[in-house]
């Protein structure tokens, strides 16, 4: 049974709720935000964070969670761009460095969880602080500037009539767009929301929960080295102080898609929606002139009421 479309009325309805009454009200308040040009602009905003977001969506949908994913992006891009600029390695080679340094980071969080059954709040949160500490160390604290062209590429942007898109907003849709299939129409997508659903009931009909599990986190490594890249070229440079906030704003956007943080429920284009949500308050509130400690509060507390949401829905279904 695939539990991604069921017993989830608040996380199918709720995220879509949300997003057209914000976008309702910044309309309300500012004449330039309802624009092509801005909405593209909240777009390319997001797509970092919508990326980071995927690989979060399918741990947490298995009960678990990764605290690591915003420095182990930090440290994927730090890798890719170190080893183009200062040891000339092929770009595409350098790039492929990266993802497998984030997968790999992915790949060890799996075998904590798994092989000496920590909890993965634990094990995440010591892969954070040993990620920042390589990232910083590796880099020496200094930004990698003057990368070639090809790492750059998915900053670069394309006109559909007068509105720029950016090439890395087409790679967060089109990776959304696959995640979707393969959690809603294939084997290895129902296996994850039974696992994560009834980790016991899983394993007696056959699912190896633990090698599931390890693929998850391993396969949430990828998408954190996607993101490392389309940071690098949205912002053309490595940075080493990149990643800081960024795993609690992925979090966030799983939240407020509807993501359950106990497991087995969810929809991976609620999570395009909260990662959307996110950047649209952030934008409209700028537009408005709300300074930034105000949005990092405002976002705090819809945190809070998405999970409150999520609690009452549970209750609601026993």
């Amino acid at each position: 049974m695939n539990t991604s479309s069921r017993h989830i009325p608040w996380g199918a309805l709720g995220p879509w709720l949300a997003l057209l009454t914000t976008c309702l009200f910044f309309t309300a308040q500012s004449d330039r935000f309802l624009t092509t040009e801005n909405l593209s602009l909240v777009l390319q905003q997001v797509m970092v964070v919508g990326v980071l977001a995927i690989g979060q969506t399918l741990i947490i949908l298995t009960a678990g969670i990764d605290l690591s994913c915003g420095m182990v992006m930090a440290l994927g891009g730090v890798v890719m761009t170190k080893f183009a600029v200062n040891y000339g390695m092929d770009p595409y080679a350098a790039i492929l460095c990266g993802l497998a340094v984030t997968t790999g980071f992915g790949l060890i969080n799996g075998l904590l969880v798994t092989r000496l059954k920590l909890p993965p709040f634990i094990v995440t949160l010591g892969t954070l602080n040993i990620a920042f500490a390589i990232t910083q160390i590796y880099s020496k604290a200094q930004i990698i500037p003057n990368l070639p062209p090809e790492m750059t590429a998915l900053g670069n942007t394309f006109n559909i009539g007068s509105t720029e898109v950016s090439f890395g907003t087409v790679t967060m849709i089109v990776l959304y767009g696959l995640a979707w299939f393969v959690l809603r129409d294939t084997a290895p997508g129902r296996h994850l929301y039974a696992v994560g659903n009834a980790p016991e009931a899983a394993r007696l009909t056959g699912i190896r929960v633990d090698r599931m599990l390890v693929y998850v986190y391993a396969l949430a490594g990828l998408f954190y080295g996607i993101a490392a890249l389309l940071s690098v070229a949205r912002t053309g440079v490595g940075d080493p102080n990149a990643g800081q906030t960024e795993n609690l704003d992925a979090i966030t956007a799983v939240v407020l898609g509807g993501t359950s943080l106990f497991g087995g429920r969810g929809i991976i284009l609620g999570t395009l929606v909260g990662a959307v949500i996110v950047g649209v308050f952030r934008n409209g509130l700028t537009l408005m002139g709300v300074a930034s400690v105000y949005q990092t509060l405002i976002t705090g507390i819809l945190v809070i009421m998405a999970v409150a949401a999520d609690q009452m829905s549970r209750k609601g279904a026993r």
